[in-house]
C-alpha cells in the first residue's frame, strides 16, 4: 500500500511540476496556442502565473513532507487541494468541449483522492 501511495504521489508531483513550470515560465500567448491551453486566452497573466506557482508548491507538498518526515499531514492536505484544482480544471475543459482533458483530470483527481485518503491515516 505504501508503494502505491508513493507512486500515485510521485505521478501527481511530476504532473504538478510540469504544469507549474509551464504556467510560470512559458508566455501566456504560447500557452494559449498549445493543445489544452486555450483556457489561458480568457484569463490574465497573473492568474496563469499564480496557478503555476500553486502547482509548483503542490509538487513539493506531495513528496517532501513524507520523504523528510517533517509535517507529513501536509501530504493529504496538498492532495485535497489538488482535488479542488482538478475540479476547476475539469469544469474549465468541459466548458471548452475538451472531453479528453476532462477525463485526464478525472484520473488525476482519483489519484489525489487515493493519496489524501491513504496518507491521512483513515
Amino acid at each position: 500500500m505504501d508503494l502505491a501511495l508513493w507512486i500515485a504521489a510521485g505521478l501527481l508531483a511530476a504532473v504538478a511540476l510540469a504544469g507549474g513550470l509551464t504556467k510560470t515560465f512559458v508566455p501566456k500567448e504560447t500557452l494559449a496556442a498549445a493543445h489544452g491551453g486555450g483556457w489561458t486566452a480568457g484569463v490574465g497573466v497573473a492568474f496563469v502565473k499564480t496557478l503555476g506557482i500553486l502547482e509548483l508548491l503542490a509538487a513539493a507538498g506531495l513528496i517532501l513532507p513524507a520523504a523528510l518526515g517533517i509535517a507529513p499531514i501536509l501530504v493529504p492536505v496538498t492532495a485535497a487541494c489538488w482535488i479542488v484544482l482538478m475540479v476547476g480544471a475539469m469544469m474549465t475543459h468541459g466548458r471548452l468541449g475538451e472531453t479528453g482533458l476532462v477525463l485526464l483530470n478525472l484520473v488525476y483527481l482519483a489519484c489525489a483522492a487515493f493519496v489524501a485518503w491513504g496518507r491521512s491515516g483513515l
